[in-house]
């Protein structure tokens, strides 16, 4: 006897996807009506609402994957042409997660992180650790809460912001990433014990090698889930013109249209508005630097 239900994919692995229903958690294969023709994308990934049939000895197929309302996503050139691999689909928030100090916070990566969330229409939590270890974390994340981001200052040590993002964690699909050291399995740990532990053991076996079997999956957590994205260090804006640069920039956005030209770079031209808007302080030094890198097409 068989019967229907819908679902959440909390974990993938080789072929099997392992969906959280109303009946429970069923281990699911894809219906082959699903596999015809050429795949350009994953059909099925981690996130994603599917319906399924649960089959008489307790394992199910899913018949259709519900359309995505966002994703994070990485392109993988192969020889038969571009494909798109699927880290994550809706999430709600991505949060990156950087440490005050040990290590030095790499701020230009953060905002590559920020310029591929704002591209895919992700909202952007930024968790500044390890706030115990410098006297004001302000100095080094202070100019992204300056330009609308939400940024939590958060200390495992002494115990605080962690309420707060608890809060924001709460009842959502949170994509977490983040270098190495941070101490986010230390954060995780603190707002549940075990799942730091738990995450991490996941991230080891999907970082061993191109050879390694990965698995992706995502916990849960005081209603909804936590997933690690180690994926997000090699997401690159290959696909990404020039002259796109400036609008997954919130402070510089609003600046192009005011600039003379149309084609304008933001570097050298006369009546640039960016320009004009730096030279009076408005905008971060810091952030027009990794602006103009990432426009030169350098992803670091």
């Amino acid at each position: 006897m068989t019967k229907t239900a819908q679902g959440l994919i909390i974990k993938a692995q080789s072929g099997f996807f392992w969906v959280e229903t109303g009946a429970g958690l069923i281990v699911c294969q894809l219906r082959g009506k699903l596999k015809q023709g050429k795949a350009t994308s994953d059909i099925a990934a981690l996130g994603d609402k599917v319906d399924i049939t649960i089959l008489g000895d307790g394992s199910g197929m899913i018949d259709s994957v519900h359309e995505r309302k966002q994703l994070i996503a990485r392109l993988d050139p192969r020889p038969g042409g571009v494909y798109q691999q699927v880290l994550l689909a809706n999430p709600d928030q991505a949060v990156f997660v950087f440490a005050c100090a040990n290590p030095r916070p790499k701020l230009r990566m953060l905002d590559r992180f920020l310029v591929i969330a704002e591209k895919q229409q992700i909202t952007a939590l930024i968790v500044a650790n390890k706030t115990d270890l410098v006297e004001d974390a302000k100095d080094s994340f202070g100019m992204y809460a300056a330009i609308g981001y939400h940024v939590i200052y958060t200390s495992t040590k002494n115990k605080t912001g962690l309420e707060e993002l608890r809060k924001q964690l709460q009842n959502k699909i949170s994509a977490f990433a983040g270098p190495s050291g941070v101490g986010k399995s230390s954060l995780l740990n603190a707002l549940q014990p075990g799942l730091g532990l738990a995450v991490n053991e996941v991230s080891a076996a999907m970082n061993k090698g191109r050879h390694t079997t990965v698995i992706r999956q995502m916990f849960p957590f005081e209603g909804g889930y936590v997933a690690d994205t180690p994926g997000w260090k090699s997401l690159g804006l290959w696909d990404t013109e020039p002259e796109e640069i400036d609008a997954y920039f919130p402070e510089l956005r609003g600046l192009v249209e005011q600039c003379q030209f149309s084609d304008c770079t933001h570097q050298h031209e006369p009546g640039c508005a960016v320009l004009k808007a730096l030279k009076e302080g408005k905008i971060c030094p810091e952030r027009y630097e990794s602006f103009v890198r990432l426009r030169s097409g350098k992803q670091t």
